[in-house]
């Protein structure tokens, strides 16, 4: 670890529309003039769903609620407006520009990126193919979920993330909806920007989902950091590999490991000298330790922090940081996200 006090003072970054913009851009017309009677504090929302003649659905501080057609809360699904077909293909027709064949691969993954990072999960018949699913048909669900830029949010967490020989292996835990990737990314700013008494170092993500950078057009909307290089909608374990050989990354960054594929490109990343931070969908080390394709990487001592979220006090509580060993840390009082 090189100590600095200097700080970077330009940033790599277009700055994209507040989720309120965005995220109204793509609304079918009856759904963003209900939305514009709703008092919403669009930090709080988390998720809009979509589904065809079920009730408009947010999951709102963190908790699930309905809107009337007056644009009122409700705790009852049948006061609440229904969700018709026409809103429905409106809202995916707007959110794929008119051309969703030009979104095809990512239709084929379940989900449609927008500018800034949101995203938006699909549901329908699904085509197959030799096996494969090759896309979806009659899309009856979306699920629009709202990404959230909280710069400082990691303050508390990155001072733990280092030892004595510099920034350690890290794992963040978390369950859905309790902000891992915005953690993630605050994470990947600071280091990369570097901070008192850490130097900046350069940074590789895989943004397979285009999540932690916002791109468009390969560009990030969301701040990374100065030192940061996205390869942005490839494939995790494919994304790994290309950055090492043509980035000389100091840490990769992915977001959702999972397939043995990411574990291997981990581990060939790590070989080649390249420190890891990366996301784990799971409520605790102990869960995550019971999953096959991730217990045989945590049993060969990689890691040597684990984050643990959760969203008993809001998403990004951080319940607990811990070593390589499952000794912890930190607990939540003392690093609040």
């Amino acid at each position: 670890m090189q100590p600095t006090n200097s700080q970077p003072k330009t940033e790599s970054y277009q700055v994209s529309p507040p989720p309120q913009e965005a995220i109204s851009a793509i609304l079918s017309l009856p759904l963003r003039q209900l939305l514009k009677k709703v008092n919403l504090d669009w930090k709080e929302l988390q998720e809009i769903r979509l589904s065809q003649a079920r009730p408009l659905t947010l999951w709102y501080r963190g908790r699930e609620t309905f809107l009337t057609e007056d644009g009122y809360e409700t705790g009852s699904p049948k006061s609440a407006h229904q969700v018709t077909a026409q809103e429905l293909r409106e809202t995916l027709e707007f959110a794929g520009a008119y051309s969703l064949y030009a979104y095809e691969d990512e239709i084929r993954q379940g989900y449609l990126t927008l500018p800034g990072g949101h995203r938006i999960g699909v549901t329908g018949k699904a085509v197959t193919e030799n096996g494969q699913v090759k896309t979806l048909r009659y899309i009856t669900s979306l699920n629009i979920r709202v990404a959230h830029e909280v710069k400082g949010c990691a303050d508390a967490v990155l001072p733990w993330l280092y030892s004595s020989e510099g920034l350690c292996h890290t794992l963040l835990i978390s369950p859905p909806r309790c902000g891992k990737t915005t953690l993630l990314r605050d994470l990947i700013r600071q280091i990369s920007n570097g901070r008192t008494g850490f130097r900046g170092m350069r940074v590789g993500v895989v943004d397979e989902r285009s999540e932690i950078g916002g791109s468009h057009l390969g560009v990030p909307g969301l701040d990374v950091g100065v030192r940061t290089d996205i390869l942005d909608g490839c494939p995790k374990a494919e994304g790994m590999m290309m950055l090492v050989r043509s980035m000389s990354p100091e840490l990769i960054a992915v977001d959702e490991i999972g397939g043995n594929a990411d574990m291997e490109a981990m581990e060939n990343a790590i070989s080649c000298g390249c420190r890891i931070l990366a996301t784990v969908h799971g409520s605790s080390l102990e869960e995550i330790r019971q999953k096959p394709l991730v217990s045989g990487l945590l049993q060969t001592g990689i890691f040597e922090r684990f984050v643990v979220l959760d969203a008993r006090h809001g998403p990004g509580t951080v319940r607990a940081i811990l070593d390589g060993k499952g000794k912890i840390l930190c607990s939540k009082s003392q690093a609040p996200a």
